[in-house]
């Protein structure tokens, strides 16, 4: 019998973290826009996450701007709080979309809503399936392996980690280098063994492929590692 070849099986995009810009202006245009293209369809359908804000209208016209203004596309917004978030609608959008977008806000509470509208699963199936992701500030962090909270904000010692979607197989923070990173490295030291941690400065932008590797998207990026215990600089 003839052996046909076997069906190869090609590797998700790259993961775009963009560390966002808070205060200052940066133009991301061109990282969306290679995520439009990476998805191979002229007028890509982009999911739009607005969990980390609760679906904050103001934040996410904002970012209605940035995608749209990046390339031909149609932005769709996945909701994820109130009624309109309890449905299914939120799992459709994501389902028929061709690039997911998620934004920024705060992580412990955009987890809490995947975690509630059951989208963790559905999200991880839609990058293996090959469609491109974007995460911006909190969103950037969400598509990453963890992150931290404090159970008593004025007591160190109630920090604890928690699960992100793990997409990007890497741990991160983002424009948080005016407190020195003062979270990524408590991230660092509770994740221990050689952690290693990208500090997304401000402005800057990361790829990063699926086995792992991570490479400048443009900006500056702060890299650190638990070596014997404690965080150093690389």
């Amino acid at each position: 019998m003839p052996r046909h070849p076997a069906a190869r099986r090609t590797a998700p995009p790259p993961i775009l973290l963009l560390a966002g810009s808070p205060g200052g202006r940066s133009d991301y245009r061109p990282v969306i826009a290679e995520a439009l293209r990476a998805s191979g369809k002229r007028r890509p359908a982009v999911a739009f996450l607005g969990a980390a804000t609760d679906d904050d209208p103001r934040f996410m016209g904002w970012m209605r701007t940035l995608v749209t203004s990046a390339g031909p596309c149609t932005f769709q917004h996945s909701p994820q709080a109130g009624r309109n978030g309890a449905g299914g609608l939120a799992r459709g959008v994501i389902e028929a979309a061709d690039v997911v977008f998620v934004g920024g806000g705060d992580v412990e509470l955009g987890m809490r809503r995947l975690l509630e509208r059951d989208l963790a699963g559905t999200l991880r199936e839609k990058h293996a399936g090959g469609a491109p992701f974007v995460g911006i500030s909190a969103g950037a962090i969400m598509l990453a392996r963890r992150w931290i909270r404090w159970r008593d904000p004025d007591d160190d010692a109630s920090a604890e980690l928690f699960e992100c979607l793990g997409l990007a197989p890497l741990l991160c923070d983002c424009h948080g280098e005016e407190d020195g990173w003062g979270e990524l490295k408590a991230l660092l030291r509770l994740a221990g063994g050689r952690s290693l941690g990208y500090g997304l400065r401000a402005g800057s932008a990361v790829r990063v492929a699926g086995d792992g590797s991570v490479d400048p998207a443009g900006g500056e990026v702060d890299r650190f590692q638990v070596r014997s215990g404690e965080v150093r600089d690389l």
